[in-house]
């Protein structure tokens, strides 16, 4: 069991994020009392999207092939079409996200941020939400995949959309209180 005030949680994302998928969990975590890092591909800041246009850049901590899983609680993917989308096919991205799926820590993702965890294998038999738009490439990487705000299937956190983030930052609070999962298999 791991207070929220001593927690550490790690977003990684690069340009393209949705705006309010990296900042409203990145500042609700740290309004409960988390620490919270933003890693990139290469440790430089990141521009968002918002809308149909670029938005504001978002400070960076570190490059994401820095970031040490055992120095974290959990892992939260921001959404937005063109981040996951480059996340997917870095390889420092997929490792990070692989070495938290084995872990059995939080790890968390919004909008089209499943889409790593479709990359990683790891949505076959869980129950998983998404953008809508993305629901046929969770359940055709065997998926259950459901329509609400936010789903908790062994410690994997998902969300549809910026309008779900309320309860997507609480069921992480949740989830980070609970501990540790099982140690998940992924490819």
């Amino acid at each position: 069991m791991t207070d929220i005030n001593a927690s550490r949680i790690l977003i990684i994302a690069t340009n393209g994020f949705e705006q309010s998928e990296l900042e409203v969990p990145r500042d609700k975590l740290r309004e409960a009392g988390a620490t919270v890092d933003v890693a990139s591909p290469d440790g430089n800041e990141i521009r968002g999207w918002k809308g149909k246009d670029w938005a504001d850049t978002v400070p960076v901590d570190r490059k994401i092939a820095d970031a040490r899983v055992e120095d974290y609680d959990a892992l939260v993917i921001p959404g937005g079409q063109i981040n996951p989308d480059l996340l997917r096919v870095d390889e420092d991205a997929m490792a990070q996200v692989k070495t938290f799926l084995a872990s059995g820590k939080v790890v968390a993702a919004v909008c089209h941020g499943p889409w790593l965890l479709v990359e990683a294998d790891a949505v076959r038999g869980r129950e998983v939400t998404s953008y809508k738009s993305i629901r046929t490439d969770v359940i055709n990487a065997g998926g259950k995949w459901v329509d609400r705000e936010v789903v908790a299937d062994g410690g994997i956190v998902t969300s549809r959309q910026p309008a779900d983030l309320d309860a997507f930052v609480a069921k992480i609070i949740e989830e980070i209180r609970e501990g540790r999962h099982e140690q998940r298999k992924v490819a």
